[in-house]
């Protein structure tokens, strides 16, 4: 990430550079090692996906994207997180602003609580919306005389998305705006710009690739999320159902094409976002 480069002197004796070292035997073995296990553990299942998903033939793979629950499961998973991302970018942006521009009572507690939802289980996520907004809950009964439905709803899934994705971006930003410093931004400021001015012209341009990369992280986990949206969502065909939620239901009912051919999708998904990722990781490490 972009950031300032020192340079230091010292006088200790240099290390001899661990390829340099190691007879090559043992490189040809931990590299094979490492391929064994990706091979195994990732391009096998990959593989496995889009061969059962066009096992049947192609017409079969297109009914089963372009099947009507399908179509709806699709639709749902896009506007979750066309809503959650840009909510979390934000809230992301600034949090990080907030922890790494200013000091104030309460910043260890921001951190903890950015943090907590990597430390509770998606699951636990969404029983506590269960707690707070199902008709036997905390907020039910007020919900109910304002027909207000959260629950088995999409704004449900939207609560549930939100809170699974909350560090993203904001752990994404708060060590690189840490290591940028405030240096910029005192400058900015005084040479007489206000405080959005030096955000939009100083900031931010500093921090865009490490924005787009815990966006871009954040969009694959609003997309797959399972265990959240599987306790709120009701599982309502053509509703309540994303894309993960449609896969099991059509893998529970024995519609293994089917399941594969939207699994396919996702695993397109996947793919496209790791290559985003590296591209941004490139454009980096160009302007570091």
């Amino acid at each position: 990430m972009a950031g300032h480069v020192s340079l230091q002197y010292s006088t200790a004796p240099q290390q001899t550079p661990i390829q340099e070292s190691e007879p090559r035997w043992v490189r040809w073995f931990l590299i094979t090692i490492a391929l064994a296990f990706i091979c195994l553990f990732l391009l096998l299942p990959l593989s496995a996906i889009f061969i059962k998903a066009f096992e049947k033939g192609i017409p079969v793979f297109l009914a089963a994207i372009s099947d009507i629950d399908a179509l709806a499961a699709i639709k749902l998973t896009a506007i979750i997180a066309l809503i959650t991302v840009p909510l979390n970018a934000i809230f992301g942006v600034a949090a990080a602003w907030a922890v790494t521009k200013f000091h104030f009572k309460g910043k260890s507690l921001l951190i903890t609580i950015i943090d907590l939802p990597f430390a509770i289980s998606p699951v636990i996520a969404g029983l506590v919306f269960v707690l707070l907004f199902s008709a036997h809950g905390l907020f039910g009964q007020w919900l109910l005389e304002h027909n207000i439905k959260i629950i088995f709803a999409v704004p449900g899934i939207v609560l549930a998305t939100l809170l699974v994705t909350l560090p993203f971006v904001a752990r994404e930003l708060i060590p690189l705006m840490q290591t940028q410093g405030t240096a910029n931004e005192e400058a900015s400021m005084t040479l007489g710009a206000s405080g959005w001015k030096t955000f939009w012209l100083v900031t931010l341009p500093n921090i865009k690739w490490g924005l787009l990369y815990g966006i871009i992280l954040c969009s694959a986990r609003a997309i797959g999320e399972f265990g959240a949206v599987s306790v709120v969502s009701g599982h309502i065909r053509g509703v309540t159902n994303t894309m993960p939620l449609h896969i099991e239901i059509l893998y529970n009912e024995y519609q293994f094409s089917a399941a594969f051919a939207v699994a396919s999708l996702m695993s397109l998904f996947a793919i496209f976002t790791l290559i985003i990722k590296n591209v941004i990781e490139w454009k980096a490490k160009g302007v570091s």
